[in-house]
């Protein structure tokens, strides 16, 4: 291989699979190798990001070892994939000939108003899978389905723990960034919201940025409107019960073509994505877009920093165990992989602690007191706060005692959603 070698999946004595990659390009291959010659073929030649395209995972079996390799009957393998469309997710199973190459999907799951996903191919001699079924108000619950038959046997019947959010409206917004990459986001309403009367609500949107080398890849979408309303402890999703407007997973791709990367235009891209989520938001009726909050919690808190600091879009904005300072984290960060010596301007431009001064608009700032990444290190939030507070800029501070980078406290976890709700009813709502 001429790439660099990402792994290996063993068969038997005849096939084996080799997987290379190739970061800068976002290439992956994997070729078929025959472990006794040495042969091989190539069988995927694809972007890695392209979820639209991708082949699946092989099935694997348990040996006579008691380790895990290709389950191969008469030279035929199986990929399950997650099946992901321009038009909705559709889980399949393909079978793939090895000594052909020769590939043919013997299921695909059923376009219905319940999403259905595949757990784990239970048996691929009588086609038995283990599924789940879900939907925007109904929780996961699994089944047995025979993929040959289509009958299933009901496994699980657990209730909605969510109630209160059962009847939000919740759709699948999509977009165009001013340069005309398609963006997407999972948009909330309050239950019982006039469509009619159409009431402008404050919105809250919350974001990661994701580095891609296309606008094809940067482009594809794996929201899905019938996904379970599943609000983790730091969502916002919490806020459309006290009357917000939420666009969830708004999309931050960072592009970068050709020989450019991704973070050479890093600011002027995340000020577009929001522009774009805003404008869409405000197209439909729904918002004041003079109340629009944005947070996020560590490369999405960072980028939070920016959004402040470069664009008059938000009223507030909410940063969670982010990191500040680039100069910090000297040796590369996120994607990037340039050091600060190849390129200190670019770590100083990156830097929100280097535009402080230009911080005006309400932020809160989050961090765990044991932060273990070694990206985000309490100091970040600290030393920025410290730099932020000296200047005048309207900020405050949280420091969750013992917490790593994620939080599990629960006294710390109702404390953070109590930091939150105050500050958002103080400056979106009065």
């Amino acid at each position: 291989i001429k790439d660099r070698y990402a792994g290996v999946t063993w068969g038997n004595d005849k096939y084996a699979l080799i997987n290379s990659q190739w970061y800068d390009t976002r290439n992956a291959k994997t070729f078929v190798v025959n472990p006794s010659s040495g042969e091989s073929k190539l069988l995927h030649d694809r972007n890695s990001q392209d979820v639209y395209n991708d082949p699946g995972d092989v099935y694997m079996e348990k040996n006579s070892l008691g380790t895990y390799s290709m389950y191969i009957d008469k030279d035929k393998v199986l990929f399950v994939g997650k099946g992901f469309t321009k038009n909705g997710e559709f889980p399949f199973v393909d079978e793939l000939d090895l000594h052909s190459l020769k590939k043919k999907r013997i299921y695909t799951a059923p376009a219905s108003e319940m999403q259905e996903r595949i757990a784990q191919l239970e048996n691929p001699k009588t086609g038995d899978l283990l599924i789940s079924l879900q939907s925007a108000s109904f929780y996961p619950n699994y089944f047995m389905k025979n993929m040959k038959s289509g009958k299933q046997v009901t496994l699980t019947t657990l209730e909605n723990p969510f109630k209160s959010l059962e009847k939000v409206h919740k759709e699948i917004l999509k977009y165009k960034r001013k340069d005309g990459v398609e963006l997407s986001g999972t948009l909330y309403l309050p239950a019982g919201y006039d469509f009619t009367k159409k009431e402008k609500l404050p919105l809250l949107m919350w974001a990661y940025p994701r580095e891609y080398k296309d606008k094809n890849t940067a482009g594809q979408s794996t929201a899905n409107p019938k996904e379970f309303t599943f609000p983790s402890y730091g969502s916002f999703i919490y806020w459309v019960s006290k009357g917000y407007a939420v666009l969830d997973n708004a999309a931050f791709p960072i592009v970068g073509e050709g020989t450019k990367e991704p973070n050479d235009t890093f600011i002027e891209q995340l000020v577009a994505n929001a522009e774009a989520a805003i404008d869409a938001v405000d197209h439909l009726g729904y918002i004041d877009r003079k109340k629009v909050a944005v947070g996020g919690h560590s490369y999405g808190a960072f980028m939070t920093a920016h959004l402040l600091s470069n664009s008059k879009l938000f009223a507030a904005g909410i940063a969670r165990s982010g990191a500040y300072n680039r100069t910090l984290t000297p040796f590369g960060f996120q994607s990037e992989q340039r050091n600060f010596w190849d390129d200190p301007t670019l770590y100083m431009t990156m830097s929100p602690f280097v535009s402080a001064d230009r911080m005006k608009t309400p932020l809160l700032l989050v961090h765990g007191g044991a932060d273990n990444n070694p990206g985000t290190f309490t100091l970040q939030t600290e030393r920025y706060f410290q730099a932020l507070k000296n200047l005048g800029a309207p900020v405050r501070m949280v420091i969750l005692p013992r917490e790593a980078h994620g939080y599990v406290a629960k006294e710390n976890i109702f404390h953070l959603l109590w930091e939150q709700d105050q500050f958002l009813e103080k400056y979106l709502k009065k």
